[in-house]
């Protein structure tokens, strides 16, 4: 039987897509319906066919960070560095222990974003083996080089989404070939299995993959950076100096220590600035870059912009009264004080921490928290037009409270917090109230490889080595170095908090991090230690967020009335149970801490051939 695109790539993964199949399914459902003559044998003969499912690897990974509600939000509100803000509605990802369940919904704008992890990370992985399985098809290679390349960027592919949900979920299906009809009996494997395997295929991708390929494709500089944090994850700490130290050595790439791109010669900018302006992201003068996802204004393909500006950016349109009582600003544009423009219609859903506004600022003169580049509440003006003339507060920065100590903002986590203005503000032409439009992002840059690298040599006990690590994306931004005492886990953490909102998976690397520490024994900046064993009951991951938050456990609650809670088992997230009940021959373990890890079975402890 012969199978069409849509049938090869929508039709044929039940674990990735949750269709159930059985009861109510006519035996058509299975057939295949041609709808052209773009079937995988006269689509994939040819190089430029399988180049074509990269694209939708690429497409894959940009839609983490575009449109309303993107995914990267969720890696962001599990862990310290920020809550979810959305305070007038049930339902988004507050009270943990109440709404986080197998059978909620998972993959909603309104919710969270954890099941979009699983399914997407699912069809990458499925893209992904749609080349590695028809990699020798095409017989229009130029040379082995090229076939070879091809396949490396596949395993990278391949390899990303895994890294990622073994950090999310854990023991998860391993899935190394093409499926071409449906499958219903995975089995969950150990996800240091998954780890060996991906670092292996990463290891031979970095041979064959070039760098100097166009931006928006892999480079070698990615395969070896992601090849780092694999290590990482294995405990392999050597192996993660090696391969960080051939990315960083290799002189393909630097770090930006001075001005450029199109907005150097501005002299109220500095150079974190520049690094972060959409027209610099890709340009060939930017070293930094690694990995970038491309979103165009007007280009076919493109999303719908990066809305960081709606996300990240206080609702300050809104809730905030003059010391006088009167309502205070608008985020209306084209007014005599048009905000808007600036900063966006933020409707505050990505609320930074106090840790992440205050606490881990530790030197007066960092760029990344300079006027201009950071933004306090404190620096917009009250613009309501229609108190001009009749309020003296009119075009007055904002005040917190009036003079007799009342709070001037009736909801204080969604319309004031503080906020990285450099690293959210996106031009947005094709809106009147700006959310945030289109822009290259960051995937991968050498300041994050640094800090891996400062990490493995922490592990290791190499505290000096790790401080020149971090130093040098410390003193970039201007900061004083530190020294080797000054290092642990959470000054590594705290700098990655400054360099990396809204980049980095802050969930993933938390999730990491602590199961090193639960392998290791060693013992943690807090005086534990942790074992494997009761990695569910007690680890690293909720010790941090306890320590450094203010709002989980601590009798906080939205307007709606719903409080923020969380539990020691969300280190983990949970499998979505459509995933597990449609998948009805084989056993797709469930984390422990949610409904359906009773009926778990031992995992897979080796590479299953698929049947």
């Amino acid at each position: 039987m012969k199978f069409n695109i849509q049938a090869s790539i929508y039709k044929t993964l039940a674990l990735a897509t949750g269709l159930l199949i059985g009861s109510g399914c006519s035996e058509d459902w299975l057939e295949p319906k041609p709808l052209s003559f773009f079937a995988p044998e006269n689509t994939y003969n040819e190089a430029s066919g399988l180049w074509g499912a990269m694209v939708a690897c690429e497409r894959n990974m940009r839609h983490e960070l575009t449109g309303d509600g993107p995914p990267i939000l969720t890696e962001h509100i599990f862990s310290e560095v920020a809550i979810e803000g959305t305070t007038d509605k049930s339902g988004p990802a507050q009270d943990l222990n109440l709404l986080i369940t197998p059978d909620a919904n998972l993959n909603s704008v309104n919710t969270n974003r954890i099941g979009w992890y699983w399914y997407e990370g699912f069809k990458g992985i499925k893209y992904a083996n749609v080349v590695v399985s028809r990699i020798d098809d095409p017989q229009d290679y130029e040379s082995e080089a090229e076939r070879n390349h091809i396949l490396g960027t596949a395993y990278f592919h391949r390899a990303l989404r895994y890294y990622r949900l073994t950090q999310q979920f854990g023991d998860v299906p391993l899935i190394l070939e093409e499926i071409t009809q449906p499958k219903l009996d995975f089995y969950s494997t150990d996800r240091e299995v998954i780890l060996r395997k991906i670092k292996e295929d990463l290891e031979w991708a970095e041979e064959w993959v070039p760098d100097g390929v166009d931006r928006g494709r892999v480079p070698k500089g990615a395969v070896q950076h992601l090849l780092t944090k694999v290590n990482l994850a294995l405990g392999e700490f050597d192996d993660a100096i090696a391969s960080a130290s051939r990315l960083i050595d290799g002189g393909v790439y630097s770090l930006m220590t001075e001005r450029f791109g199109a907005t150097a010669n501005d002299p109220e900018r500095n150079v974190i600035w520049d690094l972060h302006r959409p027209e610099n992201k890709s340009t060939n003068a930017n070293k930094e870059a690694i990995l970038l996802v491309m979103d165009r204004i007007d280009t076919d393909g493109n999303s719908g912009g990066m809305t960081s500006m709606r996300q990240a950016v206080p609702f300050w349109g809104n809730n905030i009264n003059t010391p006088n009582g009167n309502k205070g600003t608008s985020d209306k544009n084209a007014i005599d004080i048009d905000q808007v423009t600036e900063y966006g219609r933020g409707i505050g859903r990505l609320r930074g921490t106090w840790y992440h506004q205050s606490m881990i600022w530790d030197d007066e003169k960092d760029l990344r928290h300079a006027p201009g580049n950071w933004m306090d509440m404190e620096d917009l003006v009250y613009n309501n037009p229609g108190i001009n003339g009749s309020d003296d507060y009119y075009n007055k920065n904002l005040e917190f409270r009036n003079s007799e100590g009342v709070v001037l903002v009736s909801d204080t986590i969604r319309s004031w917090f503080s906020w990285p203005h450099y690293k959210v503000y996106i031009p947005d032409p094709q809106r009147t109230q700006p959310q945030g439009g289109h822009s290259d992002w960051y995937i991968y840059r050498l300041a994050e490889t640094y800090l891996l690298r400062a990490e493995a040599y922490y592990w290791k006990d190499d505290l000096t080595k790790a401080a020149e690590d971090v130093n040098a994306v410390r003193t970039r931004a201007k900061c004083d170095p530190y020294i080797a005492a000054d290092i642990n886990i959470g000054t590594i953490l705290d700098e990655r908090a400054r360099e990396l909102y809204y980049e980095e998976h802050r969930k993933t690397v938390l999730t990491r991090i602590s199961y090193l520490f639960a392998k290791t024994g060693k013992v943690a900046y807090n005086g534990k230690s942790y074992n494997e064993e009761s990695f569910s009951e007690n680890n690293f991951f909720y010790d941090r967020i306890m320590e450094k938050t203010d709002y989980y456990n601590k009798g906080v609650y939205t307007k709606h009335g719903d409080t923020y809670t969380m539990s020691p088992y969300h280190v983990l997230w949970p499998i979505p149970a459509d995933a597990i009940n449609s998948n009805t021959k084989g056993q797709i373990n469930q984390n422990k801490g949610y409904a359906g890890f009773e009926n778990n079975v031992p995992v897979l402890t080796s590479i299953e051939p698929i049947d």
